[in-house]
This record gives C-alpha cells, sequence and structure tokens, in this order.
C-alpha cells in the first residue's frame, strides 16, 4: 500500500470536512453535529477526523473542526481537527458539551443554525432543543448529515488504497483456507473462523469486518447462519459457505467462499452452475453509467429461468461500514447508476434445505473505464 505521511493523511481529512462545510454554507447552516456513542455509531466521526469512536464532532460552516473524545490520548495521537477538546471535561454528557462548544466556536458559523444528528431519539431532541434555546436547531433527515453519507459513496484516492489492502490481506487467507482444508488442519466451523481472526491481526488488520459466517452443509441453507459458526465439521461433503471480511485501518472487505465437496448430486452442480452464471453475467454490469437495478434484475433474471429465486439483495456498498448505501437492488432508485469510486459487493446465492447454500462473493471498484475486482474469491470443488 501506498505510504501516507500525517501531512497527506492531514490534507485528507480536511479536504473531506472542507466539503462539509462548502455545503453548510451553501444551505445557511452555521454548524452541523455528530455524535459517535454506545447508543449509535456514526462512521461520520473517523470519516472526518480519523477518530475511531466514542465522540463528538461540531464542524462549523467555516470549516473549523471540534473534535469532543472521551479518549483524549487516542484521538492526540491518531486524529485530525483544529481544536481537540475532552469530553471528560463535560462528564461525558453529549448536551453539555455541545451546548458548550457552540458557545466558544459560535464566531465559527455564519449564524446560529445548527442541524442536530437525525438518529436522536424524539425526547433527546427535545433535551437538546431546550439547552439550546439560543440556536436554531434543525433535525432533518435530508440535511448536512445525509449530504455527509452522500460523500461516503464514492471513495477518495486513501479509503481505495484501504480496501484494496484489506482484500489483498482476504485474498491470503482465502489461499491459506484452501491449502488448509486440503491438507486436513481445519476441520471445523471454528476453525476456519478462528483462523480467520488470527490470520488477519498477523497482518495489520485491526478486526474482521463482522462475525464470521462459517457454515457447513446442514446449515448452509441460512442466508445468515445462527449461531455465525459451531464446532460442526467444516466443510463436509456438501455444500458449505464461509462469509468474512477483514479490516484495514478502518475499512472493510467483504468475500464468501462456497465449497463443494464431493461427490455432489446433481442438483447441487446445478445450483452451483446457476449461481457462477449470475456472478458472470452481473458483473459485466457493473460499469460506470449502468442503472444499479439492471445489475440486480438480471441475477433475477437469470435464477428466474431454472425456476430459483434469489432471498437477498445482489450487493451493497463497503466501506467504513459493512453495509453501506447504496444497496444493490430492484428497489434501488432507477436513475442511480454505478459511479468512478463506488465500492460494491456482487454476492449473488441460492439456499435450499436439501440442497444446501450456495454464494459468491466479491468486492468490486467501479472505476472510470469499467471495473476492478479487488477480492478473488471463488467456488472452490474438493
Amino acid at each position: 500500500m501506498k505510504k501516507y505521511t500525517t501531512e497527506d493523511m492531514k490534507n485528507i481529512f480536511a479536504a473531506r470536512r472542507a466539503r462539509i462545510a462548502a455545503y453548510l454554507s451553501e444551505n445557511n447552516i452555521g454548524a452541523v453535529v455528530y455524535i459517535d456513542s454506545e447508543e449509535h455509531r456514526d462512521p461520520a466521526i473517523p470519516y472526518l477526523t480519523g477518530h475511531n469512536c466514542d465522540a463528538i464532532v461540531i464542524l462549523f460552516s467555516d470549516g473549523f473542526t471540534y473534535l469532543i473524545a472521551w479518549d483524549e490520548n487516542l484521538a492526540k495521537k491518531n486524529a485530525f481537527y483544529d481544536k481537540l477538546v475532552p469530553y471528560t471535561r463535560y462528564k461525558n454528557k453529549d448536551i453539555d458539551a455541545v451546548r458548550a462548544i457552540l458557545n466558544v466556536g459560535y464566531t465559527h458559523g455564519m449564524n446560529s443554525k445548527v442541524e442536530l444528528p437525525p438518529y436522536l431519539s424524539y425526547p433527546n431532541y427535545l433535551h437538546f432543543i431546550d439547552a439550546l434555546n439560543n440556536y436554531d436547531c434543525r433535525c432533518k433527515e435530508d440535511g448536512a448529515h445525509k449530504f455527509t453519507l452522500n460523500c461516503r459513496v464514492c471513495k477518495d484516492d486513501y479509503e481505495i488504497e484501504c480496501t484494496k489492502e484489506a482484500a489483498r490481506i482476504g485474498d491470503l487467507i482465502i489461499d491459506k483456507i484452501e491449502e488448509k482444508i486440503k491438507d486436513g488442519s481445519i476441520k471445523t466451523e471454528s476453525d476456519v473462523a478462528l483462523f480467520i481472526e488470527k490470520e488477519c491481526r498477523e497482518h495489520g488488520c485491526e478486526r474482521t469486518g463482522f462475525d464470521t459466517l462459517a457454515a457447513g452443509p446442514s446449515r448452509s441453507f441460512a442466508i445468515h447462519a445462527f449461531p455465525n459458526y459451531t464446532n460442526a465439521q467444516w466443510p463436509a461433503k456438501g455444500l458449505s459457505i464461509l462469509d468474512f471480511g477483514v479490516v484495514y485501518r478502518g475499512y472493510t472487505s467483504d468475500t464468501t467462499v462456497t465449497v463443494a465437496k464431493g461427490p455432489l448430486t446433481s442438483e447441487q452442480k446445478k445450483q452451483l452452475a446457476l449461481v457462477q452464471k449470475a456472478y458472470d453475467e452481473c458483473l459485466k454490469l457493473y460499469i460506470p453509467g449502468r442503472t444499479i437495478q439492471e445489475a440486480a434484475k438480471k441475477a433475477d433474471s437469470v435464477f428466474a429461468k431454472e425456476k430459483r429465486k434469489m432471498p437477498h439483495t445482489l450487493g451493497h456498498g463497503i466501506g467504513l461500514e459493512i453495509h453501506e448505501y447504496p444497496r444493490v437492488s430492484t428497489k434501488t432508485a432507477s436513475e442511480l447508476c454505478f459511479t468512478p469510486g463506488m465500492i460494491l459487493t456482487l454476492e449473488p446465492g441460492l439456499y435450499d434445505e436439501k440442497i444446501g447454500g450456495t454464494r459468491l462473493e466479491n468486492d468490486v471498484l467501479i472505476t472510470e473505464n469499467g471495473h476492478e475486482v479487488l477480492t478473488h474469491s471463488r467456488i472452490i470443488i474438493l
């Protein structure tokens, strides 16, 4: 991965905040408030500052940004901001912290209009309104927070580099898993799930993108098996699924491998071929200018010809979260197109209690001229 200096990182985060500040100025808003806590995680905090969690960000219309962090030491080391304030100064009370910083930093805003997070509960919103009676507080679904979300749809160069590194590490893990299946050192769902956890940490990842899903043939009929993994044999005769992601500098990959261990029935072979066909046909449509809905409809048509139906969407955006906007779905807005900078999964799948489950999932970067498949998950035939 390309090396980024501290100055590079400072400029990257400043550029992101500048986009939000420009939106605030254009819409006559003085400041916007983001809150990340155990009650609600907001990826806008790491997106705008690089701080991982448990913090408040107040961004004013001139771009000046306050980071109010619970872990002050970690913020000093890793985050980017204009002014750092310890959350403990306000006894970790969000209303008190927001009121104090708005009062101190009001000269950075063009007016007294403040956008509060739309994820506040209504009672909590009323408490904010009471405490901030000197401000014109707004709470909008389509305001600055939605604009911030939209900014995250198309990744900048740094985000793409981080995702590519997560993908590279995920690919290494898949290759090792295939080797260990064949030499017999991976025997159970627990074996493979714990192996992924160990390997991703050893390669510099922060964590897995979500709880790994490892399901042998008796459980692979479930879209997301529950429990996520057990000590059952994996893989065993039939169709086994492994769905996992790894996180590098905040950005996750998301892949699914199907392991088919013979002898297979004709129905199992047909299902494997059908999922592979849907994957191949839909990948052709992951290009700029083609509508997202078109790809989702293509998957449905491939399966419908064989009187089968996929019970989930064809894919979704990934980034700081495992499921990001947009969904690759027939319900996605008809005018929404694949756009350069988007990173989305492509994951056709079919599931049957008798046959078992099959899903093939990779991460695809939309480029100016087409696409780049970042991960190399596959159907493994044993």
